[in-house]
Order: C-alpha cells, then structure tokens, then sequence
C-alpha cells in the first residue's frame, strides 16, 4: 500500500491535509481530507454573556469575520425574542453585501485565478496573485485590489473597524451613518457593480472561451449529483441575510424549507474517526457514506448550491448573468463543482447591486436602530449565508444570559463531506499506474476542494497551528521513497 500526503494543501484559510493510498498496482483505493485541529469554540464560549458573541466568534476567523458577527448578533436577537429596527437591519445587510464583495473577490483573483489564469500546470512558483497579475497586466490587478479595498473600506465605515466588527449588537446595532458616508457607500456600490461586470468578463475572456478549461469543468472528474442549501428570500431568490433555508434534490426539486429554528429537525452531523471536522447530513435522507445520488444525505452549501436552489437573483444584472449560467451549462441544476468559481462571480455581481440598492435607501440614516431587549433571555438561532456557504448560530443561555449551550454549523463543514468526494473523484482521474504523481498533478487535485473555497479556520481550530509543509509517498512496504518539500 502506498500513501501520498499534500500537507498541508495550499491556497485556502486554515490547515489540512490530503491522503491518498494506492495498491500495488498504482491504482487509487481512498483519499481523506483529515483536519487535524481540534475545534474549541462551542466549548469555551459557555459561561460567557450572550452579548459578547457577536465579537467573540468573529475572532474563529480574519477572513469571514463579519459572516459570524452578523450570525451571532441575529442568534442574540432570538435568544432575547427582540425585533431589530429597520434601518438596524438594513445597515446589517449592507455591511454583510460589501464583505461579500470583498471576500468573494479575494477568493477569484488570489485563490482559484492562479490555477486558471496562470495555469494549472504552472510552476508553483508563479500559481498565487503575484502571477495572476503578472499575467493579466498591473492596470487589471490595481482593478482587482480596487474592488476588494473599497469594500474592506465600505465594511469598516460601517463595522467601526476593519475585519473585525463591533456594529451588529443584539437588537440593532451600536452605530448610525451619516449622509455623508452614504454618500461614499453609494460611490462604492457603483464602482463595485463596474469592477464586478469586469471580472465576469475576464471569466468569460480566459475560462469560457478556453475550450480545454471549459472541458475540464464539464469533466465527470470534477462533477457529483448531490442535495444543495441555501437562504431565499420570500420570492425565493439568493438572499444572504435573511429567509429561509431551502434545500433541493440533486434533480433540482425542493425537498424542504425551514427557519433558523427547525434546523435540527432537517440536519444532523457524522463524526469519523480519522478527522476533528464532523459531517453535516439531510436525517431524512440518513447518512450512507460517501456517495453520489438522491439516496445519499449529503448536500452542499457553497455559491453554486445557492444558485441551483432559487428562482432567481433579487437584482437585474445578477439576474441576466444567472441565466446565462444555465443557459450555457444546460440548465438547472448544474453539478459541475468548479462551476462554483462562476456562481461565486454573479453573487458578487449580485452584492454590489444590493450594496447601491442599500445605500440608495431613505431610511439607511435613519437614527432608530436598537430595540433594547426586554424579555427574559433563552434559546435562539441566527442564520446567515457565509460565502462558503449556510452558518448556523444556536445559542441556549440561563435567564442571566450566560450561555449553556453552543452549536456552531459553518459553510464548510456543511461541505466537508463532498470536499472528500470531489478529492476522491478528481484524484481517481488523475492518478493512474505508471503516471508521475509531481506538483502539478497534486495542485489539479486540490482545485477539486479550492473550488469549494473552504475555510478550516472557521470549522476548526488548535494552538499553535503549525503543520508540517511537505509531499510524502512510501512504498506498499510502508518505507519513505519520495518527499518533497514545499518551501
């Protein structure tokens, strides 16, 4: 039995690892993303006020910070059973459109652009943003900068700081904006919808018009047939701040719709042996593995699964864009998983919309923006869209508001489950007997998870975090014949 690690995997946010263990013939038995970090959050958040939420779980991650600062906030408004004011609310959303601007663009043009537009089959070297640029020009890279520092700007007028956020307090939030700041929100959106409209077009100029990309997204390597989740509104468009969660079969049909607090009722988690990192599943569906179909309860919850379980976008542009998507991939729903990277550009097409639509709006400098609560605290659940997908805030406290309980779902482990499909599915294409396993063919294999943009600082998490950063393949005989060391 051979076994080939890539450790740690490269280009997302956190630290895992890749197995792969071949027989003797060369041939692929099993593959495992094994996250090796102990995620402690749940645990000592207890005791803590439930207020303090929204600024202690931001802290899980510096990448989506603002996803669990909302999340918790909107969870604290249950537990208190308060009713944020509408500008509150509108100023929630409008700080939530301008962060998914900014980390969706960052997970284009640093973490998926260097395997398509530099190449897949690049040097290592030149595989990052540095390349990307390179290749493209600087005009477009100061393009690309532009559009995630406006929206780092837009989120810090609001938040009252960059990344981590202290504005979403339970019952509204801490802080009204001038009409001078909307002013400048509104300056933003509007140049945010341009540098958007640009980025589909570099998609369409470098990924869709390549036929040897656009084949390998159509590629079975790179395809599963599974459920998909994902917030809609009341007309059942994407909607990343409010609704509810709907989840569609893997034939496209609505299998269920549920608030925040019956998610229990429709989800549950498996636990493996060989990772800290559980697997969220449908109960009725039931768990049976790791498998493809109908009878399978996995599901994704990632920018495409938002996409294949509405009707529609809430704005126009995102709307003709959402279209095409399934105008040229043959309808809904699509299953090719690296189709993510073009959903995930008409949702940001689709956040700088809502952002100019927000920041447009009367009542966004409004001065009514906190209910204070009243009630006796107790139990509640805040649901926001993550860019990587559904988070799931649940929080239970004493009638002092200090926390008993704490249950975290986060976009991906919602993903964890088909992020080990997909490894194994693209791994079995590549890896063939008398194929030289080198760094281009394990980075064609980690595209599969890059696709899902996963965050495993969000889902897990151990001190000090270091993991070793080398390729190791023994032999069937358990001896060491290859490493490679990646600088």
């Amino acid at each position: 039995m051979k076994k080939i690690s890539i450790d740690p995997i490269t280009r997302l946010e956190g630290h895992g690892r890749i197995d792969m263990f071949l027989n003797g013939k060369g041939e692929l038995e099993n593959v495992y993303l094994v996250i090796p970090e102990l995620r402690g959050f749940e645990k000592f958040c207890e005791g803590r006020p439930v207020e303090e939420m929204p600024r202690i779980t931001q802290r899980i991650c510096g990448v989506c910070p603002i996803a669990h600062h909302v999340a918790a906030a909107k969870a604290g408004d249950a537990v208190y059973n308060v009713e944020p004011p509408p500008t509150a609310k509108k100023l929630r959303e409008l700080m939530y459109s301008t962060f998914f601007v900014a980390d969706h663009a960052t997970h284009f043009y640093a973490l998926a652009a260097p395997d398509f537009v530099v190449g897949p089959d690049a040097p290592k070297a030149d595989r990052n943003v540095l390349g990307v640029i390179k290749k493209v020009g600087e005009e477009i890279g100061a393009e690309a900068i532009g559009l995630i520092k406006d929206n780092h700007d837009a989120a810090a007028i609001m938040g009252g700081r960059y990344i981590h956020s202290v504005n979403a307090i339970i019952g509204g939030v801490s802080k009204a904006i001038t009409d001078k700041e909307r002013v400048k929100l509104v300056r933003i959106a509007k140049r945010s919808i341009k540098r958007a409209k640009f980025s589909l077009k570099i998609f369409e100029d470098v990924i869709l018009n390549n036929q040897a990309y656009l084949d390998l997204i159509l590629s079975d390597a790179f395809t599963h047939q599974t459920y998909y989740m994902g917030l809609v509104d009341e007309n059942d468009f994407v909607n990343f701040y409010d609704g509810q969660v709907r989840v569609v079969d893997p034939e496209g049909n609505e299998f269920v719709k549920y608030s925040p607090d019956e998610y229990l009722d429709v989800v549950a988690e498996h636990i493996e042996p060989w990772t800290y990192l559980k697997f969220p599943f449908l109960k009725k569906v039931g768990w049976k593995g790791f498998i493809d179909g109908i009878d399978s309860g996995v599901y994704r919850a990632t920018p495409l699964s938002r996409l294949n379980v509405a009707d529609g976008m809430a704005t126009p542009l995102a709307q003709a864009e959402y279209e095409r998507f399934y105008e040229v991939l043959g309808g809904k729903p699509v299953h090719q998983t690296l189709a993510t990277h073009w959903a995930r550009l008409i949702e940001l097409l689709y956040a700088a919309e809502r952002s100019l639509e927000l920041a447009e709006d009367p009542e966004i400098t409004g001065t009514e923006i906190r209910t204070i609560p009243t009630e006796i605290p107790g139990e509640g659940v805040g649901i926001v869209e993550a860019p990587r997908g559904t988070l799931t805030h649940h929080y239970g406290t004493d009638e002092r508001g200090l926390l008993k309980k704490v249950n975290l779902i986060v976009g991906t482990t919602n993903n964890y489950a088909a992020i080990d499909m997909s490894i194994k599915k693209a791994a079995q294409a590549l890896i063939k007997p008398g194929v030289k396993i080198d760094d281009p063919l394990l980075n064609q294999i980690e595209m599969a998870f890059r696709a899902y943009d996963p965050c495993l600082g969000c889902a897990t998490h151990s001190l000090p975090g270091r993991q070793a950063f080398n390729v190791r393949v023994f032999n069937e005989d358990r001896e060491l014949v290859q490493e490679i060391v990646r600088e």
